[in-house]
């Protein structure tokens, strides 16, 4: 009897509370999932992840949330942690980016960018058969076939077929006025590597399209070496893709 009431008197004074420290870690950790349910629910994931990479969005907000979940669950303790100033900062720097993504416009990359990206790296990906096959000419297949010899020739060889081509407009001082460059970025994991494809269109309504302006060409290829000119036969304003970056 004696040893069950020690027990009991031991268990008694079991008193458990709630860690400020836990807390604050199942707070962080959900103010992250919370970011990642958001940008997979807004479409935002887009204007930074290739189609290849989207799916680290869903697989970490689903991990973040259970491991806040799990990081609540064990918040009570009976030697609560307290919150230094060392872990407070700390904190503050893991929750920053958070903070600083969910308060961005929801811009994509444009004109001002495209010249300090390079060119797209075609390394495994198109090849001069793909453009042989008859298939329909896309962006990435005439920024890849830029990039070799090869690639040139099969594109020369498509010269004067109707193309189809959505992107952005880009012009800068020496552009004349009845041209645009048009331009889309290749994005093959994040926007960290986007690199650039890019098309000469001529017979182009002078001043109708302003920068950054998102327009579909119709019109005739004729690649001219590692220079790819559109003879626009109609260009046309559209909305900006719902996912803006091209994946090779």
């Amino acid at each position: 009897m004696s040893e069950i009431a020690l027990r009991a008197a031991s268990g008694a004074g079991d008193h458990r509370r709630l860690s400020p420290a836990r807390v604050a870690g199942a707070g962080l950790l959900g103010a992250w999932a919370a970011l990642f349910w958001w940008l997979l629910a807004s479409g935002r994931d887009a204007l930074y992840l290739s189609t290849r990479t989207r799916w680290v969005v869903p697989a970490g907000a689903a991990l973040l949330s259970l491991a806040a979940l799990g990081r609540l669950a064990t918040a009570r303790t009976t030697h609560p942690e307290r919150i230094g100033r060392r872990e407070a900062w700390v904190m503050g720097a893991v929750l920053a980016p958070a903070v600083l993504l969910a308060s961005l416009p929801p811009a994509t990359l444009g004109q001002f960018s495209a010249g300090t990206r390079s060119s797209f790296s075609a390394a495994g990906i198109v090849g001069a058969g793909d453009l042989a096959s008859g298939r329909e000419i896309t962006l990435v297949d005439v920024a890849a076939a830029q990039t070799t010899p090869e690639g040139e020739r099969a594109l020369a060889a498509r010269a004067g077929e109707t193309v189809d081509f959505i992107g952005f407009v880009t012009r800068y001082a020496d552009t004349p006025a009845d041209e645009i460059l048009l331009t889309r970025y290749v994005v093959t994991c994040c926007v960290a590597d986007a690199t650039i494809a890019q098309v000469r269109v001529v017979n182009v309504t002078p001043g109708r399209f302003r920068p950054n302006d998102w327009v579909e060409v119709t019109g005739t290829i004729y690649p001219i070496g590692r220079e790819v000119i559109v003879n626009a036969s109609a260009v046309e304003p559209v909305d900006r893709p719902e996912r803006p970056y091209l994946t090779p």
